[in-house]
């Protein structure tokens, strides 16, 4: 039961400290729509998604209006296109098209799933997939792109990192003259969720039903504001628990707009994910909290061990308010979409370096990172090789979602606008890592993976 206190203590987040559900995100089957015949598979694939998003804006903004919670995205996920592309052959890009297509048709903010599950191996779709995935970013405006290059059971792909690095270069290339978004659209996984409702990484698994709607609930701004209201010389551990209760408030809300959405379309609650998105919102950032746990600024001495923890409180205060937690999960700290973060880095304080370690006890990895535009491909997959690498050992999701600013230098700085902010053109070590990327091949798996 609720009383007067928790309305209006909830009523106050939503209004003075930026809380909001960051998006409500439809997986859909896609595995139905396979055929021979790429033109026909398009038209399946297009039906399919009206069929059952149409609803999903206007359900949406109905809930918003009911309760007052901002939704503030509404997007879909599919199944990995290369999975499609097996059976069809053709070019990819078709499917990318049609996917955008059926996205402004039922007026979603992005479409995920134009990805590729390598960690392994290349199977019939997959090379051919993402060597067309930089045109057909170029091509779309709502679709997004990712692909997973290692696990921990199965080690990591070299030979698609490889071909990853060229991709993410390729792709902020094809659309330098639209601030290299391209690349923004587009992420690296190792150990990627099936359930992930964040974009750009969402895809709807092969081991998803048919359809589901997951919810992705944010709010940086509200823990913030919990823990400026406690004494400096509280111990840890009491900073700890607070963070715990307020995630269970926010996540709350979630499970209520989940539940309320999933009977609306007639599609079941999939899973909440609880993860702290920023936005670059003044009061909304994930390094402002770090901040009010008792450093002077993100990225100094401690940093890691404030994100530990507070990804251990969120998580748990998180999972006990949701009838199912999935996703990612926990704090993101994406550079150009966090006030804090983007502040850290323009002053030096926080590098790529740092970012890299913080990425191994955080819940996703290196994010949203403007690096310099002459970076080399084999730069880009060594970046990528080394967060795998964090992911594959630590049996965690990590991802790369960098943004080489085409004809710019670090130092300058790249302007997106909306969600994906803007930031600093991060310093990257320029040593060369080509003879270790051409050996190709693969990273065995760790010893951690004999579980069984």
């Amino acid at each position: 039961m609720l009383n007067t206190s928790d309305i209006m203590e909830t009523i106050n987040m939503i209004q003075n400290e930026n809380l909001d559900v960051r998006t409500i995100t439809m997986g859909i089957s896609l595995l139905d729509c396979a055929d021979s015949d790429i033109d026909k598979s398009c038209e399946k694939v297009y039906n399919k998604i009206y069929r059952l998003a149409k609803d999903l804006v206007k359900t949406g903004e109905s809930i918003e209006k009911k309760y007052g919670i901002p939704i503030v995205n509404k997007r879909i996920s599919v199944t990995p296109i290369a999975m499609l592309v097996a059976a069809s052959g053709g070019d990819p890009v078709k499917y990318a098209k049609t996917l955008d297509r059926a996205a402004k048709a039922v007026g979603v903010n992005f479409i995920g799933g134009y990805s590729a599950l390598v960690q392994k191996g290349f199977s019939a779709g997959d090379r051919e997939l993402i060597e067309s995935i930089p045109r057909a970013l170029a091509e779309t405006e709502f679709v997004c792109s990712s692909v997973n290059v290692g696990s921990t059971k199965a080690g990591i792909n070299m030979d698609a990192v490889k071909l990853m690095g060229h991709a993410v270069r390729e792709a902020a290339q094809l659309t330098k003259d639209r601030q290299c978004i391209g690349a923004a659209k587009l992420v690296v996984f190792c150990n990627a969720p099936e359930d992930n409702p964040f974009m750009a990484g969402a895809f709807h698994g092969p081991g998803e039903p048919d359809c589901v709607l997951n919810v992705g609930v944010s709010g940086p701004g509200v823990v913030r504001a919990v823990l400026a209201k406690m004494p400096k010389d509280a111990k840890l551990e009491e900073v700890a628990d607070v963070i715990k209760k307020t995630a269970f408030k926010i996540t709350r809300m979630g499970q209520l707009v989940g539940s309320e959405a999933s009977a609306a379309l007639g599609v079941p609650f999939g899973i909440i994910d609880l993860s702290l998105a920023p936005t670059p919102a003044v009061g909304d950032s994930v390094a402002h909290i770090l901040e009010e746990i008792g450093l002077e600024q993100c990225g100094g001495p401690g940093t890691t061990a404030a994100l530990a923890m507070l990804n251990d409180a969120v998580k748990k205060g998180g999972v006990m308010a949701s009838s199912a937690v999935g996703g990612l999960s926990g704090a993101f700290i994406p550079v150009t979409e966090d006030a804090g973060m983007i502040d850290a880095a323009r002053s030096g304080v926080l590098t790529i370096e740092k970012l890299e370690a913080m990425t191994a006890v955080c819940s996703v990895g290196l994010d949203m990172i403007v690096i310099p535009g002459d970076s080399a491909p084999e730069t880009i997959s060594a970046i990528i090789a080394d967060e795998a690498a964090i992911g594959m050992v630590n049996s965690k999701t990590t991802a790369v979602r960098v943004i080489p600013a085409i004809g710019l230098k670090d130092g300058e700085e790249l302007e997106f606008g909306g969600l994906l902010g803007s930031g600093p053109i991060m310093k990257i070590n320029t040593k060369s890592p080509a003879v270790m990327i051409n050996r190709g091949g693969r990273i065995p798996a760790p010893l951690q993976s004999l579980k069984n």
